[in-house]
């Protein structure tokens, strides 16, 4: 037996890793074709492998930042900022993880350069590869911890806030994993219940300064 067949069998076997079939990620896709399309829609992941999902997510989401922006180059950079940075991932294996990361990066850059060719700023794409290593983390999403099991998940939001600017919050996602429509998370962004009543509202674990969004040099990167 070819050796990739063995090692596939062994990593079914001991992490229960299947890949869904890209007929069946377009079909369950369809059936929120409209939140896929809204840029600031967010989206999680909590088992992603390579990002057999996020990826179409990001690309449907890219084509309406094209779409609506790409006659101003800083817009587009904004807006598809934004777009990045609403996807989110849990994968418990490591080199995964990595897959995903490179996976959207490359969905960006392409159109990025496409786009814009020789105006293409690397500032844009650190800023991107840093909003990915935030987003898409190495962890448990059955126990909601890190690979190694010490401390909980963390994820951040994203906002734009004053024009350039970019505003981070970290949550656990413990707190975000509490599934109670009465409590928004950053998966559900009202802050009102329907009945126009004030609700719980998660506290953020951490709050950072606004920074550009070309200058999102944060001292982590995990």
């Amino acid at each position: 037996m070819p050796t990739n067949q063995i090692y596939t069998k062994k990593r079914i076997k001991d992490h229960g890793e299947v890949f869904t079939p890209d007929f069946i990620v377009n079909d369950m896709l369809d059936l929120v074709k409209q939140e896929t399309e809204r840029i600031e829609s967010r989206f999680l992941e909590p088992a992603c492998g390579n990002g057999n999902f996020l990826a179409p997510i990001l690309e449907g989401k890219l084509e309406v930042v094209k779409r609506k922006y790409k006659s101003s180059q800083t817009e587009f950079e904004r807006m598809a900022l934004l777009a990045v940075s609403s996807i989110y991932g849990v994968e418990l294996l490591k080199d995964n993880v990595e897959a995903c990361i490179e996976r959207l990066y490359k969905i960006v850059d392409d159109m990025y350069l496409k786009l814009y060719k020789e105006k293409c700023k690397d500032d844009f794409k650190k800023s991107i590869r840093f909003v990915l290593n935030r987003n898409i983390l190495q962890g448990n999403a059955l126990d909601l911890k890190t690979f190694d099991g010490k401390k909980y998940i963390i994820f951040s939001e994203w906002s734009l806030a004053n024009g350039s600017s970019i505003k981070r919050r970290d949550f656990e996602y413990r707190e975000l994993a509490d599934f109670d429509p009465k409590k928004p998370t950053l998966f559900s962004l009202r802050e009102v219940s329907d009945t126009g009543e004030a609700v719980f509202s998660p506290m953020p674990v951490k709050e950072f300064p606004l920074k550009h969004y070309l200058k999102l040099d944060y001292e982590d990167t995990k």
